[in-house]
C-alpha cells in the first residue's frame, strides 16, 4: 500500500537538515559552529576534562576532536595541558576568551531555540520531545538487532 503524503522518515530528514543548517547559521553569525558549540558547552559544564573523555562524550573520533581543538587553541578559546598523572592524556580547559565565546554562542542558542519553538505551546513541545524520543527508540532497536 502506497503511503499517503510525505513519508515520516523523509519529512523528518528534510526538517532535520533545514533546522541544522539554520542552527549552524545562527552560531556562525556569532563566530561559531555546531562542533564549536558542542565542545565549548561540554567544557563549560565540566563534564569532561580530558581529550579522550571529551571525544567519547561527543561521539566523535579522537583525530576529529584534535583538529577542532587545534583550531580552538589557535583562536585562544581553549588550552590543553598534559595530565600530571598520565603523560599521554591532555586536560582541556576554556580560556577567558573561550568563556566569552561560550556566552555569545549561548545567546545565539537561546534565541534560535525560541525562534524554533515559536507558535508552539509548552504542551506541543513536550509532545514533540516525546515523539522524537519514540522515533529514535524505534530505529535504535533496529540498529541494535543483528543483521
Amino acid at each position: 500500500m502506497k503511503p499517503q503524503g510525505t513519508p515520516t522518515g523523509l519529512k523528518l530528514a528534510t526538517t532535520s537538515k533545514a533546522v541544522s543548517a539554520s542552527f549552524n547559521a545562527a552560531l556562525s553569525a556569532q563566530g561559531g559552529s555546531v562542533p564549536v558549540w558542542l565542545i565549548l558547552s561540554s567544557l563549560k559544564q565540566s563534564l569532561w576534562s580530558t581529550q579522550l573523555g571529551l571525544a567519547r562524550s561527543l561521539g566523535i573520533e579522537g583525530p576529529t576532536l584534535t583538529r577542532h581543538l587545534d583550531n580552538l587553541e589557535r583562536n585562544g578559546l581553549v588550552s590543553r595541558q598534559r595530565s600530571e598523572t598520565d603523560r599521554r592524556a591532555f586536560r582541556v580547559e576554556l580560556t577567558d576568551a573561550g568563556e566569552a565565546a561560550y556566552d555569545r554562542l549561548l545567546g545565539a542558542v537561546i534565541a534560535f531555540n525560541q525562534r524554533l519553538g515559536s507558535g508552539l505551546s509548552r504542551d506541543d513541545l513536550r509532545r514533540l520531545d516525546e515523539m522524537l524520543t519514540r522515533l529514535a527508540d524505534n530505529v535504535a532497536s533496529e540498529r541494535a538487532a543483528p543483521g
